[in-house]
């Protein structure tokens, strides 16, 4: 048996026996899209099921769509089920991220970026912190993205962000601030998601342009889980230890062991690109935080 066949029947056993939260208290969600999110732009592009349950972004010629929650939180998980493009999906962009939406923005980023029919979908990761970004990390996805739905989760809380797909951590950001590293601690951020034209950059670098006779193309959205602090105002309250801030507790501080054979195994086999190995992109100095701990 291979290693790469190793981890999957370990991520099958691992799946059956945790669970991430102990506390619901801290929910807020309700679970209906019309409920905790609004329309940003192109309501003619949006479709939400009449139980509020499920909701599809659509791209053609005219325009995207996307949507926001109305809500602004500091610190918690969020978790999105997502079902992708299928087909000929190549210079789509579906997007799924915290934004701050100020000048020196914070913002951590999920991108989905489609492909040509056969090939992989790309997810590239990003995170601005205080305005600056240049963080993009990219792995190919061990399943097909656009046969089903499945979840994927931002853990924020004061120590690290982790990104997980169906509970496996694919990326690590630690909050290295006591060592000059910015990290996205004081701003609040809303939850949204957009469906949009990003031919120019998306498919190998711009070649691969959209083929508006596949379309419209369609993603969707599902099960959302929203366990946040909500932003009243006050930093302070969203950093405090308490028992619905769960997030905060020591031991969300960093990966635990089975997360950590995860995380190496993600990093192993299905990385394909990592600014932090980038050297010709930052002419040899490498940003602070890639000599630094990852978990």
């Amino acid at each position: 048996m291979t290693e790469n066949n190793r981890i999957i029947i370990f991520i099958g056993l691992f799946l059956t026996l945790i669970s991430t939260r102990t506390v619901d208290a801290s929910v807020v969600s309700t679970g209906d899209f019309n409920k905790d999110f609004f329309v940003t732009w192109s309501p003619g592009h949006v479709n939400t099921s009449a139980d509020g349950k499920t909701m599809s972004l659509k791209l053609d010629q005219e325009s995207g769509a996307g949507f926001a929650s109305n809500q602004m939180f500091l610190f918690g998980q969020i978790d999105m089920q997502i079902k992708l493009v299928p087909g000929h999906s190549a210079g789509t962009v579906v997007a799924y991220y915290l934004t701050s939406d100020q000048p020196n923005r914070d913002e951590v980023d999920y991108e989905f970026l489609g492909n040509v029919e056969g090939k992989p979908y790309i997810l590239q990761t990003n995170i601005f912190a205080d305005g600056l970004d240049d963080r993009e990390e990219r792995i190919n996805l061990w399943f097909d993205p656009t046969k089903d739905f499945h979840t994927y989760s931002i853990l924020w809380n004061l120590h690290q962000i982790v990104f997980m797909v169906d509970w496996v951590p694919i990326r690590v950001y630690r909050n290295h601030a006591d060592k000059g590293v910015a990290f996205p601690r004081w701003q609040p951020m809303s939850i949204k998601a957009s469906l949009w034209n990003g031919d120019s950059w998306a498919t190998g670098g711009g070649r691969d342009k959209i083929d508006w006779s596949k379309g419209p193309f369609i993603a969707s959205f599902r099960n959302h889980t929203i366990d946040a602090c909500v932003w009243k105002g006050n930093a302070r309250f969203c950093r405090a230890e308490s028992p619905t801030n769960w997030w905060n507790e020591e031991r969300f501080s960093t990966l635990s062991n089975a997360q950590r054979r995860l995380f190496k195994w993600v990093r192993k086999y299905h990385m394909i690109y990592d600014y932090c190995e980038d050297k010709e992109r930052f002419q040899g100095n490498l940003p602070k935080e890639c000599s630094l701990p990852k978990y």
